[in-house]
This record gives C-alpha cells, sequence and structure tokens, in this order.
C-alpha cells in the first residue's frame, strides 16, 4: 500500500513542477533574463523599490523577527532613506529631496537620529479609528491561541498563521496604495515625467500587485514577483526567492558600476539615497 503512495507524492511533485515552469515562461526569471533587462536600460535612470517581509528576508511566524540577510543589509545600508510604510500610506523623504509634490498630508519632523524628515500621511485622519480598532481586536481575539496583531500605524494586521496560514489585514476606505505610493515617490524625486526613468519593483505578495500595474501602466520598467510556486501577477518577471533577490541585487550593482552610460537609483520602499554612488533606495514595509 505503501508505494501506490509514494508515487501519488511524486506524481503531485511532478505536476507542480510542470506547472510552474509553464508559468516560467509567462514570467521569466530576471537572473536569466538579466542582459535583455540591462540592454533597455542602458543610458536610462533606474529607480529601484523592493519589498521587505518575503523579498529581502524571509516570511517568517513573527514578522518583528522578519530579517534581510547581510549581503541585503550591506546593499540597503545608504545614508538617507526614503521609507514607505503600512502599504505606502506612511512616507518619510529625506528634507533634501527635490520635489514633495501636493503639501497637503505633509508634516516635517526630526526623526530618531536628528535627521529632519518631511512625512506624507493620506490617512492621518483614519488614525484614531485604526487605534479603536486594534484595542477592540486585542481584546476580541486575546482568547484564540495563535493568533498575532501587528500594528503598522495605519494598517492593523491580524496573523494566524499558527491557526491557519492566512493573514487579515484591515485598513483605511481611501484610494491609496503601493502603486500611488510608487507615482507619488518618483514624482518627490523629480522623475514623474522623466522619459528615461525605468523603475523596478521587487515584490512577492497581492498588495505588491498595485506597484507592478503603475509600473505597466507606465509602459516602461520591470515589475518583478518573488514567489517559487505559480500565481497569477501582473509582473513581467520573477525571482524564486530571497537569495535571488538578493543576486539579482549583487548583479545590478556590479552592473552599474561596469556601465558608465545608466544611473541607478535604488528605492528600498523602506529606501534610502546615497549620491555618490547616485542610488536611491525606497523599501515598502508594511
Amino acid at each position: 500500500m505503501g508505494v501506490p503512495q509514494n508515487i501519488s507524492a511524486t506524481e503531485d511533485e511532478n505536476s507542480v513542477s510542470v506547472s510552474y515552469n509553464s508559468w516560467l515562461l509567462k514570467h521569466p526569471s530576471a537572473l536569466y533574463t538579466f542582459e535583455h533587462m540591462m540592454s533597455i536600460a542602458k543610458g536610462k535612470k533606474i529607480v529601484v523599490f523592493l519589498d521587505y517581509d518575503g523579498t529581502l528576508s524571509n516570511i517568517v511566524d513573527n514578522p518583528e523577527k522578519a530579517f534581510m540577510t547581510n549581503e541585503v543589509h550591506d546593499f540597503v545600508n545608504l545614508d538617507t532613506v526614503y521609507y514607505a510604510g503600512s502599504h505606502g500610506l506612511d512616507i518619510a523623504a529625506p528634507l533634501q529631496s527635490p520635489n514633495y509634490g501636493d503639501p497637503k498630508h505633509q508634516t516635517r519632523v526630526v526623526d530618531g537620529k536628528g535627521n529632519e524628515v518631511v512625512l506624507f500621511q493620506p490617512a492621518k485622519k483614519y488614525l484614531p479609528a485604526i487605534q479603536r480598532i486594534f484595542s477592540a481586536l486585542s481584546e476580541k481575539t486575546r482568547s484564540i491561541r495563535g493568533v498575532m496583531l501587528e500594528h503598522n500605524k495605519f494598517c492593523i494586521s491580524v496573523h494566524f498563521r499558527h491557526v491557519r496560514d492566512e493573514v487579515f489585514e484591515i485598513r483605511p476606505d481611501m484610494e491609496w496604495d503601493k502603486g500611488h505610493a510608487l507615482n507619488y515617490l518618483l514624482d518627490t524625486l523629480g522623475y514623474g515625467s522623466s522619459s528615461d526613468v525605468l523603475p523596478l519593483y521587487i515584490g512577492d505578495d497581492r498588495t505588491d500587485e498595485d506597484a507592478f500595474k503603475a509600473i505597466r501602466n507606465r509602459g516602461k520598467g520591470f515589475p518583478i514577483v518573488v514567489s517559487s510556486t505559480p500565481k497569477d501577477t501582473m509582473a513581467l518577471h520573477s525571482l524564486c526567492n530571497p537569495l535571488e533577490v538578493n543576486e539579482f541585487l549583487i548583479r545590478l550593482v556590479k552592473w552599474r558600476k561596469n556601465s558608465a552610460s545608466s544611473k541607478f537609483f535604488c528605492q528600498n520602499l523602506e529606501g534610502k539615497i546615497r549620491k555618490e554612488r547616485q542610488i536611491v533606495p525606497v523599501n515598502f514595509a508594511k
């Protein structure tokens, strides 16, 4: 009886492999297509946007323990940070940014390092309601074993990975997502209407799809999804896991160093800017 079960398991694995390989034909690995992508980018400015969980770090049971590898940390450890949290609802930009766009919802503050930054928080009016919801959820889920609440200021995540492998989010009912945040940051950097700018976004979950869509609507750029299984996506390219993301970013930096005709701006949507390397990272965290 054990043999048929082993055969069935093998058949399932083969089926998944065939399905993933078929999916890769539509969303080829950015490692395999790297040279072609860079031939398109030659002579242009590249602005790199990076998600965090599942992209720069592995998905872990406790989101507070999602740390990037040392290699990736070195890559994004630049001097001045562009940070976009809560799916782009909480953006902090350096004071020296060339353009802040619409001053509505913007506030100048001093961060923990003593640097003056500009905050853009379009959902600020929802903060009292979000806090009330968080308090109510804390009370209601207290007796449910395995549930964990994550308060991201403008977004509450209800994790029940230890109950079921899922997450439920509560966000303000407004027209704002990572796609809007990406376009806002490009405008802030002064690249909103530039014809020689190529945004490159790497992310792994459904909220990143809005950023992929925004890039495709621009008609130029590289939306890259991180996934080891086939999934519906607006991305044009793929990477399998954070290790491949690390390899891709290292190749990108090496390509930039060897290219005299292209400028490379890295946005770790939790990002940064280093002028001497012409890198602007923006990191999208929850």
